[in-house]
C-alpha cells in the first residue's frame, strides 16, 4: 500500500476494525499494492489468536496452506511457509510430514506477520464511526479521528454464555479461557463440561487424561444427539467453494437459515482422531482403574435449561430431549464449550441506517461481502454462515474473501479470483 504521512486531513482508501486472521490477511494481501492505502485498527496491545486454548499438541483442522496469503498468491512473502523459513524450521515441518500446525504455531505466525507490517495499529480502540459527506469517520478512545472511503469490519465473534449461566461467574469458565483457569478448574472437586466439538473434546481428553493425578469427577454433556466427528471428506470440502457460495447465496433466507443448523457437522464436529483417542483413554483408564468405578460420565441429548450457584458448587439442570426427561447434575466448576457469536459493534450505532440486515435482524452480506446499502462500501469478514455458509469461518476461504474485497476496493481484479473448482453442481 501507498506509505503517506500522517496528516489530519488524510483520507484512506478504507480502515480495517479489528485484527483476526482474516483482516490480517487482507493487510497482508493490500500491503504490496501500489496506490491501495489503508489502516488496520485493533484495541488489542498485540496479536492474539485463542491463547485460552493453546492445549499441549492442539492443531488447525486445515492445512498450512489455508494460512493467510497462499491461496490468493502463493509467492506472497507473508506466507506459512515464509515464516517457517525465517524461523529456521522449514526443513523440520517438511520432515514432520504433517499438513496441520499446531495452533500457537498459527498464533506465532500470525504475530511474525503482523509485526512486519506498516499498516497495522494495535492499542486502538474504536469507540464510534460516523458518515458524512461521503466518508466514514473512525474515533478512537486516544480521541483521534481516522477518514475512510470504505470500511472492511473484522472484529469477529465473542464467547457466547448461555443465558442460564450468565449470573454465574465463580468457577464457570468457557473454553476461550481455559488454559489460563486450568489449574485452577483442577483443583475442584468436579467439572462438568457443556457443550460438544472440537474444543470441548480437547478439553476432556486433556482432563481426563490427568483425572487420577487430582481426583475430580469430571462430566461432559452436549444437546447433540451424538459426539459427532467433523466430516472432512474430499466431496464435502467441495461445499468451501465460490460454487457453493453462488448456490448457497442465492437460495430463499429461509433455507439458508434451516440449513445453517443442519451443516454444523461440516465445521463444528471434533475430529475423527480425537474421538477415537478419547475413547481409547477412557479404555486404558477404565482397566486401570480396576474394581473402582471410573469418576467420569458422557451425557448425550441433554440441553441446559436451568443453572444456580448451591453452595461451594453450582446444580445445572438438563432436559433429556429424546426422553422428554429432566435431571440434574452438582458439580463444582463449570467449563463452557458453548462456541462464539456475532455481535455487530456498538460503535456502528451511528451509521446503523448504512447498514442493510435480513429478516432475522443479521447482517445481510451481499455477494462481494458488502453490508451497506450501496453495495460498496462495508465489508464484513465471517459472521456470515447464513450467507455464505460453512465458508464463512473457514481459514482457507479467508484469501478468497480477501481477494474479492480487494477488487471492490480497487475496481479491479488484482489477485486472480476463481470462479469455479467443484467438480460437483450444486444447482440444477
Amino acid at each position: 500500500m501507498t506509505a503517506l504521512a500522517e496528516t489530519p486531513d488524510r483520507t484512506y482508501d478504507f480502515v480495517g476494525i479489528g485484527l483476526g486472521p482474516f483482516n490480517l490477511g487482507l493487510a497482508c494481501l493490500t500491503e504490496p499494492i501500489d496506490g491501495l492505502d489503508g489502516l488496520f485498527l485493533d484495541a488489542k496491545p498485540d496479536f492474539e489468536w485463542h491463547a485460552g486454548m493453546f492445549l499441549d499438541g492442539a492443531h488447525l483442522q486445515t492445512p498450512f496452506m489455508s494460512d493467510l496469503v497462499t491461496l490468493a498468491d502463493p509467492t506472497s512473502p507473508y506466507s506459512f511457509l515464509s515464516y517457517l523459513k525465517e524461523k529456521g524450521r522449514l526443513y523440520p515441518f517438511y520432515i514432520r510430514e504433517n499438513f496441520y500446525p499446531l495452533r500457537v504455531e498459527y498464533d506465532d505466525y500470525c504475530r511474525w506477520a503482523a509485526g512486519k507490517l506498516s499498516c497495522v495499529r494495535f492499542s486502538t480502540t474504536v469507540t464510534e464511526v460516523r458518515h458524512e459527506d461521503g466518508i466514514y469517520l473512525v474515533h478512537t478512545a486516544a480521541g483521534e479521528t481516522h477518514r475512510a472511503r470504505r470500511l472492511v469490519l473484522g472484529t469477529g465473534t465473542v464467547p457466547y454464555v448461555p443465558e442460564v449461566c450468565r449470573e454465574l461467574t465463580k468457577d464457570v469458565v468457557h473454553t476461550a479461557q481455559y488454559m489460563h483457569r486450568k489449574a485452577e478448574l483442577q483443583a475442584k472437586k468436579s467439572i462438568t463440561i457443556v457443550g460438544s466439538g472440537q474444543s470441548a473434546a480437547e478439553i476432556y481428553h486433556e482432563l481426563l487424561a490427568e483425572i487420577d493425578v487430582h481426583g475430580y469427577q469430571l462430566n461432559w454433556v452436549t444437546r447433540s444427539p451424538r459426539f459427532f466427528p467433523l466430516e472432512y471428506t474430499k466431496l464435502t470440502l467441495e461445499m468451501t467453494s465460490p460454487d457453493y457460495i453462488d448456490y448457497f447465496r442465492a437460495l430463499p433466507e429461509e433455507t439458508r437459515y434451516r440449513l445453517e443448523k443442519q451443516q454444523k457437522g461440516l465445521f463444528k464436529g471434533i475430529n475423527s482422531d480425537l474421538i477415537d483417542a478419547i475413547f481409547d483413554l477412557l479404555y486404558q483408564k477404565n482397566v486401570e482403574s480396576g474394581d473402582t468405578p471410573l469418576t467420569t460420565r458422557l451425557l448425550t441429548n441433554s440441553s441446559l435449561v436451568a443453572a444456580r450457584r448451591d453452595g461451594d458448587g453450582h446444580t445445572l439442570g438438563f432436559h433429556q430431549d429424546e426422553q422428554d426427561k429432566d435431571f440434574e447434575i452438582t458439580t463444582e466448576a463449570v467449563v463452557l464449550a458453548t462456541g462464539y457469536h456475532y455481535e455487530p459493534p456498538a460503535f456502528l450505532g451511528p451509521i446503523r441506517d448504512r447498514l442493510r440486515f435480513d429478516g432475522h435482524g443479521r447482517f445481510d452480506v451481499a455477494r462481494n461481502y458488502s453490508v451497506d446499502v450501496t453495495g460498496r462500501g462495508v465489508f464484513l469478514q465471517n459472521a456470515g454462515v447464513h450467507t455464505h455458509s460453512i465458508t464463512s469461518p473457514d481459514l482457507g476461504m479467508g484469501p478468497y474473501r480477501n481477494s474479492c474485497i480487494i477488487r471492490e476496493l480497487l475496481g479491479t481484479e488484482y489477485y486472480p479470483i476463481e470462479k469455479t473448482i467443484a467438480f460437483q453442481e450444486f444447482s440444477v
